[in-house]
């Protein structure tokens, strides 16, 4: 991997996501030699992903390269890589580019999607973990209309406007809300000689309420708002199957559809040759300072990781703002330990809950202050604005909403790389 070997202890740092980012920004590396290793060469800010999806957003104001994050950072290294096997007995890491030691293991590699064991739905449904993963969408969604438009067969018509997502978290929550203005607000200029009344958003949630995590008041304006959009809500409903189409449900339901969307589950990713105890969520469980038990020097952060408490017997949520400030706190506390000093278990400060249903629309909880709508809108853009890497994205975001919240006009909708279905073996 060419990484020169100096007099300082060598972290590496699996992973670029909110948790793997922070250790890195801010480890002394007066101290440490810092070895960052991403099978891409940018960030990603996730909780976008649905506006580029949606064609709110161009990819690259949600991403942001690596190195230039990085590039004043004395004795630091950034490889893009794969990393293949862990091997914890001699502190080494397999990747495709070489083998590399380490003094400590900084595991951050996030989450990946769980379909529990339905591989008809894995090969066929389109998941949003990745920017890959929202073009394809976006490209999905827009062939689909421009199929539409060209076919005769009513039923193949329907299937093609008819969009499934699973999953009523933020995540569905929010796509389903940017689809219905994408049919009530922008496509009617696109498409004028589409009959978009065709077009149905299915939001499927096997929990009683959408955004079950929140409070029940924060649930019941999401559906309100949602329902009023025109989105059709399916509770206490689970997809069992996707096949030829069509979606089978536990109930009655099912859905003729091209475009199944899964937003239902996730669960911790992590490189092989971990072998530890393994909690819910196939995430490794870990002490109060991110370690994990019984292995020495190797720690694992945000969605791959799981800190049991008193308030949160089952883990931390799996949410941006825990693996940020897991990020920060082992940073510090490797910077703490360099110097000799005393080190804290790590205590996690719930910031809050928020999604947005489109525009005006949004809720937010903090502890137990709640509010919705107009004014919970616009802290949700701040608060996601200055989450953002970069200046020049801030703006970037700034302007395109700005843009589109007073001309009804998101994004280019550029079909740039068509998508295709994986071929059946």
């Amino acid at each position: 991997m060419n990484i020169p070997t100096i007099d300082l202890p060598r972290i590496v740092v699996i992973g670029a996501g909110f948790a793997g980012l922070q250790v890195a920004k801010k480890i002394d590396t007066t101290q440490y030699q810092l070895v960052l290793i991403d099978k891409n060469n940018y960030h990603t800010f996730q909780p976008l992903l649905y506006q580029v999806s949606s064609s709110g957003l161009e990819p690259d104001s949600i991403a942001y390269p690596i190195r230039k994050i990085l590039h004043k950072k004395e004795n630091t290294f950034y490889r893009l890589t794969n990393v293949e096997h862990i091997d914890t007995q001699n502190s080494s890491i397999k990747t495709a580019i070489g083998d590399i030691t380490y003094d400590k293991l900084v595991i951050a590699t996030g989450a990946t999607n769980n379909f529990f064991g339905n591989d008809n739905i894995a090969k066929d449904s389109l998941p949003m973990k990745s920017l890959t993963d929202a073009l394809n969408l976006r490209s999905k969604i827009l062939g689909n209309f421009e199929k539409a438009l060209n076919t005769t067969d009513l039923e193949r018509r329907e299937e093609l406007m008819n969009f499934v997502i699973v999953g009523a978290g933020p995540t569905g929550v929010e796509l389903a809300g940017a689809l219905a203005e994408l049919k009530n607000k922008i496509l009617p200029n696109d498409f004028p000689d589409l009959d978009l009344r065709v077009m149905k958003i299915h939001l499927i949630e096997a929990a009683d309420r959408v955004l079950a995590p929140m409070h029940e008041q924060s649930s019941e304006k999401a559906f309100k708002a949602l329902r009023a959009l025109g989105v059709h809500i399916w509770t206490k409903t689970f997809v069992t199957d996707y096949k030829d189409n069509l979606v089978t449900t536990n109930g009655d339901q099912s859905f003729r559809t091209d475009t199944l969307i899964w937003a239902a589950g996730v669960k911790g990713d992590f490189p092989e040759g971990i072998t530890t105890e393994i909690g819910r969520g196939n995430r490794i469980i870990t002490d109060d300072f991110c370690k994990i038990k019984g292995i020495e020097n190797v720690y694992i952060l945000g969605d791959a990781g799981l800190i049991q408490s008193e308030r949160y017997p089952e883990g931390l949520p799996m949410l941006a703002s825990v693996a940020m400030q897991q990020g920060a706190y082992l940073a510090k506390m490797f910077n703490r330990l360099a110097r000799n000093k005393k080190t804290t278990p790590f205590i996690y400060n719930d910031k809050g809950s928020m999604a947005t249903i489109g525009r005006n629309k949004a809720v937010v909880e903090v502890n137990t202050f709640r509010f919705q709508g107009f004014f919970a809108w616009l802290v949700w853009m701040f608060v996601h604005l200055m989450l953002l890497v970069g200046f020049r994205n801030r703006v970037v975001v700034f302007v395109n909403w700005m843009w589109n919240y007073f001309r009804y006009n998101n994004g280019l909708r550029l079909i740039v790389r068509p998508y295709k279905r994986p071929s059946k073996t």
